[in-house]
């Protein structure tokens, strides 16, 4: 069953949904650590195996990089970055897999009614390309994703901009991701978080960050959803 949050899904009526993209819609583990591994060579950094980079998957570039190099001054996190997107921007972006049931999922959201806005901490140009290259960008109303100064890579600062660019109504969304940052920066907004366990931060931590639901499955996502758009 789904764990109940402090923001409910139950007291609306859903006509949208924002989506993570890393972890929520393809497993980007390769591309994403590989490409981490790599920056922190670049800046003279230990390379961390990648086994125990998991926790890169979600947070923003630049705290990722920070992460990786935490004596690091500005100038050292910007060239660790720039490392980072010349790998990503050529190969990383596509060493990535889109999770079982996704294309399926998003086809029944669409076909409820409900609209789909991309709400990720990844770089928009990439998270555009992914989606387009995945065969996943037609599901989509719009694309929203950090941009190259490291601005709205934080989730809160990215929602604020989807709701006033797109003039959204906040209480007719729900945001759908896997990790806290995806509750947390809805929840600055009084949006719930429907988190999604295939991903990276799993039930304790989106339990923690208040989720208001948490599904095992992209089947249990469309219901759930359907549901609270009163379907």
């Amino acid at each position: 069953m789904p764990a109940a949050g402090p923001l409910s899904l139950e007291s609306r009526r859903i006509e949208a949904l924002l989506v993570d993209l890393d972890g929520t819609l393809t497993d980007p583990f390769d591309g994403i650590t590989r490409s981490l591994r790599e920056a922190a060579a670049a800046i003279g950094r230990p390379v961390p195996a990648s086994d125990d980079l998991s926790w890169a998957i979600g947070p923003p570039l630049f705290e990722n990089i920070r992460r990786v190099a935490p004596d690091a001054d500005e100038a050292t996190v910007t060239a660790g970055v720039a490392a980072y997107r010349a790998r990503y921007g050529a190969v990383g972006k596509f060493e990535n897999v889109v999770y079982p049931g996704i294309p399926e999922a998003l086809a029944a959201l669409n076909a409820a009614g409900l609209t789909l806005h991309l709400a990720t901490s990844k770089l928009e140009a990439h998270a555009i390309e992914i989606l387009e290259h995945f065969g996943l960008a037609g599901f989509f109303a719009s694309a929203y994703g950090s941009q190259l100064d490291g601005s709205r890579a934080n989730k809160a600062e990215l929602i604020a901009h989807i709701l006033s660019d797109r003039g959204l109504s906040a209480d007719r969304l729900a945001m759908v991701g896997d990790r806290k940052h995806d509750c947390l920066g809805a929840a600055a907004h009084g949006i719930p978080t429907i988190g999604v366990e295939w991903g990276y931060g799993g039930r304790a931590e989106l339990t923690a960050a208040g989720a208001a639901a948490i599904v095992a499955t992209p089947a249990a996502w469309v219901a759930l959803a359907r549901s609270a758009a009163g379907l």
